[in-house]
């Protein structure tokens, strides 16, 4: 199969958001001078954000109060008493200074750029996802970007990759590919939709009982052996 458009997932498939985000967890919580437990602190942070992603991404909940309620939750469990909105803020300016790429990001993007376009449709934050990418060195190959928020749905809605779809130079389902860390987002997303994907699974997870990807890859660079 020939592709002309790679369509990146960007968290945790070109960018370590989870590196990016332990670091800009930290940077915030000092820069609030809060002393508590800060492994203690993460890892309840990590989990009501993932939670509350789930919410969002189900529709259950929207993106603005995610961004706030997850550091309230955090700081009502840990009786820390600092204004949730304040660490909210502090910890997205923090984001766009601590990109972290995952291995072989730059090399696979100048790889594809030179057999058609790469868009990234990501589930975020625009402001701080564009920021982000602008920092990134993979930004040279990147054609567009499609954020979850600006368009008002999020993967795995068909609605999102239909407006993502739009931003593309040309776009044909027969040649367009997904590129994603998550199956239940990215690659069931792609599936429902009608495109092809690929789905990047570095820890040689199980897909559970979901339809199975067209391609899987454990390192970037093995994309280079599929197209």
């Amino acid at each position: 199969m020939s592709y002309d458009l790679f369509l990146f997932d960007l968290d945790d498939t070109l960018l370590d958001f989870k590196e990016s985000e332990r670091l800009s967890f930290s940077l915030a919580m000092e820069s609030l001078g809060i002393q508590a437990d800060m492994a203690g602190l993460f890892k309840l942070y990590q989990t009501e954000n993932r939670a509350l992603w789930e919410a969002f991404e189900k529709g259950q909940t929207t993106k603005d109060h995610l961004k706030v309620e997850r550091f309230r939750r955090v700081f009502q469990a840990h009786k820390i008493d600092i204004d949730p909105e304040v660490a909210s803020n502090r910890y997205l300016d923090a984001l766009p200074e601590t990109v972290v790429l995952i291995d072989h990001a730059v090399e696979i993007c100048e790889h594809l750029s030179h057999r058609g376009e790469i868009g990234i449709i990501t589930n975020g934050i625009h402001a701080t996802q564009t920021q982000r990418l602008k920092r990134a060195p993979i930004a040279p190959y990147i054609s567009f970007m499609a954020v979850s928020e600006e368009c008002g749905y999020a993967k795995p809605d068909v609605r999102f990759f239909e407006y993502s779809a739009k931003k593309a130079q040309k776009f044909a389902k027969a040649s367009s590919l997904m590129i994603g860390d998550r199956m239940e987002t990215d690659i069931l997303g792609a599936q429902n939709f009608g495109i092809d994907s690929c789905w990047f699974n570095p820890k040689g997870e199980s897909a559970g009982m979901l339809p199975p990807a067209k391609f899987e890859v454990k390192h970037l660079s093995e994309i280079k052996n599929v197209f």
